[in-house]
């Protein structure tokens, strides 16, 4: 196997799938993309009712012991709640998104008629040499506005253009790769899983790897908001591994380069035999990996056994340092992930 190969791609892809705005609820583009990817590897995925993802890409010997590996293309993002009489915005969040992690980003505006206006987050009255509270204001979605791209400067210009409340507003994830392996950009929760699982996906077909039972990958898109992965779950799969993020910070012991296994999430411990597993796995493959425990973190396997899916569940993924932020992580820890599946899957 070239590792190397598979790494480029995946990077290459993960790249390519954080252009594409989506947050939760306003996923359609890049769920095309990612249906045109998996046609072009060869595959028949399938799209769910809510807008997710499905598709097999392993037919083992155990017809009713398949495995589902599960990502998210939604982020976070913001919605229009009001239109201020200054023609400013404010937002309400979709998923986590907090506030103080916004201001003086841009942004796009998407209006339901198909317009796109560019626009800037901003506290209120944002300049430093006319606010003497600038520093102890707090960073609230109500003390914090969008400040539109246009020459407006009421509710009755803003709409003129056609932007109402109830429109989508994506924050531009500034992309970057260092010439040192370093992944920087909003979002890499989690498109740079679904580059992970696309890479994974190529691995089979090009390697023609045998995989020792069916295997499911599902893209939802609905994680950020808690019901991604609580339905269209196939009947014969007894066990679902979330591909996500492994959370780096102090207290724990994952870092950027390595592959995370989750033993206990905020909703309870893990399957034991499935974390066993994924850590003989890596111990077997020589794969750097770090056990933890993340007691502010909820996957979508969680959504799937609060549903009340009969499975066994697992949590991997690459290091990832200031999650819901501006995040990080390093090829290592992408290359990591993507072997622990390979080894796992063997």
């Amino acid at each position: 196997m070239n590792k190397s190969a598979y790494l480029d791609y995946i990077l290459d892809q993960t790249q390519k799938i954080l252009s594409i705005d989506s947050p939760t609820g306003f996923t359609k583009n890049v769920a095309e993309y990612v249906m045109r990817e998996y046609k072009s590897l060869g595959y028949s995925p399938k799209q769910t009712v809510k807008g997710g993802i499905l598709c097999e890409i392993g037919e083992g010997a155990y017809s009713k012991d398949a495995l589902c590996l599960e990502a998210h293309v939604d982020t976070l993002g913001g919605m229009i709640s009001q239109i201020t009489d200054s023609g400013r915005l404010i937002l309400t969040p979709l998923g986590g998104l907090e506030p103080n992690n916004t201001e003086t980003e841009n942004c796009k505006i998407y209006t339901r008629t198909g317009k796109i206006y560019s626009g800037t987050m901003q506290m209120k009255n944002a300049s430093v040499h006319v606010n003497n509270k600038y520093r102890s204001t707090a960073r609230e979605f109500d003390t914090m506005e969008v400040v539109v791209d246009e020459k407006v400067n009421s509710k009755e210009d803003v709409h003129l253009l056609d932007i109402r409340v109830g429109d989508i507003v994506c924050f531009d994830p500034r992309t970057v790769l260092t010439e040192s392996g370093y992944l920087k950009s909003r979002f890499l929760d989690d498109k740079v899983s679904v580059g992970i699982l696309l890479g994974f996906a190529k691995y089979v077909k090009e390697e023609n790897i045998k995989l020792p039972r069916k295997v499911y990958i599902y893209f939802t898109v609905f994680e950020e908001v808690g019901h991604g992965g609580s339905g269209s779950i196939p009947s014969d799969v007894t066990d679902i591994i979330s591909v996500d993020l492994g959370c780096v910070g102090e207290g724990l012991t994952c870092t950027e380069y390595q592959v995370s296994i989750c033993a206990k999430d905020s909703v309870g411990p893990y399957h034991y035999d499935i974390v066993t597993g994924l850590i003989e796995a890596a111990q077997n493959g020589n794969v750097d990996y770090a056990v933890d425990i993340y007691p502010h973190y909820a996957s979508d396997v969680d959504s799937a056994l609060t549903a009340g899916h009969e499975v066994r569940h697992g949590l991997i993924g690459p290091g990832v340092y200031a999650t819901h932020g501006y995040e990080r992580s390093h090829k290592d820890a992408i290359l990591n992930t993507f072997l622990l599946l390979t080894e796992y899957l063997k």
